[in-house]
């Protein structure tokens, strides 16, 4: 028994022995193995080595064969002879081209092809980032023979020479044919908040302005930054017009050109969506940062996906998004006032169960010690042009009944202490014992599309009336 304990013990070892051996690091283990490159710089080891020599002489000619003698680590793709000869002259003529391009093969750290991730977003020594994939692939690049070991880094050799490509936002600039891609540029102008005022007042000029200060960009997605992969559905003028034409009745303004671009607004901010998927992995239905559905018609595509450095592009002749999924519901939650008209000391924000098991917050404002307490709301995105029914969820777990009302719109008047000239004022509703059901509180109309700066809840005529709110609904109506 002792003895086959031992050899349980042995043979224990012997596997975890294999178990380090297989899984070790190449280029932890790169020392004295006989690799006569070890003993000189990158730079060196592709310059001596034949089949890459052209690559090594763009090293020479950019002057990266100075960064690659360093003593920083680095790896680098180095494309073929053979790969050299399909590349641009246009790039290879231009010096600052030229150097983007011998950057886009370099990366900073070590990475051999044996790995532990299926797939890593790595930084190259330009702008962008690519994206290895397995022990095989870089980019749409296939490594030939991997894990050339020199004193300071590794590299391998692919057939495809990695030419920088745009991103998203460089190829809208590029490609600016489309009324989608204008308007898209355009938001560099107008404003959809009054945030974009704000940062187009305090943009600083350069590279990634537009990054800063374009309403899409700023309020959508940044399809200029490099570093995240994003998918982008750009409509055909046609389908264009028609999705921005349902949308119109629905964010009307003073101006037609106003309700242009704000129509062309909530019609784009539903395109764009995070991660690049890949046709093949493009699901039937997509779900916009907003919230709205969007249907994924393959039949629609235009062409083959347009691959770029921080995602993919797919060119659609339509999309049919419903009104129904367009037009979202504002919810308000009742712990997220802006103010109030009385005192803080009565105000409790308030972590809640409710009988199902649900937490949730409310506020409850207790023995206020003035009549018609107030508390403020405003709705953070633009409000429809449309008519609305409104909605709340009040519980009431006092030991006796209050009333309070809803009113929109109006000013404050600091004479009478209260919100004066409501647009809308629903009757005072009497809050039920703990009833945790939504309440239908009416209809009110918006003829204007807009932010929605003054909702006011508003108590009872008793200095005693308590409030409550978990929060407000405001539910569209399709015209």
């Amino acid at each position: 028994m002792i003895s086959l304990k031992i050899n349980y013990k042995r043979l224990f070892v012997g596997l975890l022995t294999i178990a380090l051996v297989s899984c070790s690091n190449p280029w932890e283990d790169r020392e004295n193995n006989g690799d006569a490159n070890l003993s000189v710089t990158l730079s060196e080891a592709i310059t001596n080595t034949t089949e890459v020599s052209q690559f090594g002489q763009l090293l020479v000619q950019t002057g990266y064969d100075k960064v690659l003698a360093a003593s920083k680590t680095y790896t680098v793709f180095v494309p073929t002879n053979e790969a050299m000869d399909q590349v641009d002259d246009a790039i290879l003529n231009d010096p600052e081209a030229l150097k983007k391009f011998v950057a886009n093969h370099i990366a900073l750290t070590a990475y051999s092809s044996i790995r532990t991730k299926a797939q890593e977003k790595i930084k190259m020594l330009g702008d962008k980032y690519l994206l290895f994939k397995g022990a095989t692939m870089i980019d749409d690049a296939t490594i030939v023979t991997a894990d050339h070991y020199a004193a300071n880094g590794v590299f391998h050799i692919i057939n495809k020479a990695l030419t920088p490509k745009l991103n998203i936002w460089q190829y809208i600039n590029s490609n600016s044919g489309s009324a989608m891609s204008q308007y898209l540029l355009s938001l560099k102008n107008i404003n959809i908040y009054t945030s974009d005022a704000e940062a187009k007042a305090n943009a600083v000029p350069g590279a990634l302005a537009d990054s800063l200060t374009n309403s899409y960009l700023k309020n959508v997605y940044n399809l200029n930054n490099e570093k995240n992969s994003y998918t982008l559905f750009l409509m055909q003028d046609a389908g264009y017009s028609t999705e921005v034409d349902k949308m119109k009745p629905y964010l009307t303004v003073a101006t037609p050109e106003g309700t242009a671009a704000l129509a062309s607004y909530f019609t784009v901010r539903d395109m764009a969506f995070p991660n690049a998927y890949e046709l093949n992995q493009l699901p039937a239905t997509l779900t916009s940062r907003f919230g709205v559905e969007f249907p994924v018609d393959k039949t629609q595509i235009v062409g083959n996906p347009i691959h770029l450095s921080n995602g993919v592009i797919y060119i659609m002749k339509k999309v049919d998004v419903s009104l129904t999924k367009r037009l979202l519901t504002t919810k308000i939650e009742g712990e997220k006032n802006y103010g109030y008209v009385g005192t803080r000391t009565p105000i409790l924000y308030r972590d809640r169960i409710d009988p199902f098991g649900v937490l949730f917050n409310d506020i409850m404002v207790q023995t206020p010690a003035r009549a018609k307490f107030t508390l403020t709301y405003y709705a953070k995105d633009i409000m429809y042009s449309t008519k609305y029914k409104v909605y709340w969820r009040a519980i009431n777990d006092q030991s006796g009944t209050f009333q309070q009302q809803l009113a929109i719109g109006g000013n404050y008047d600091v004479t009478t202490n209260n919100i004066v000239n409501m647009t809308t004022t629903f009757p005072l509703i009497t809050v039920p014992f703990k009833n945790y059901d939504e309440i239908l509180l009416g209809e009110f109309t918006k003829t204007n599309a807009n932010n929605t700066d003054l909702i006011s809840l508003i108590g009872g005529t008793s200095s005693t009336s308590a409030l409550t709110l978990d929060y407000l609904k405001f539910v569209p109506v399709l015209k």
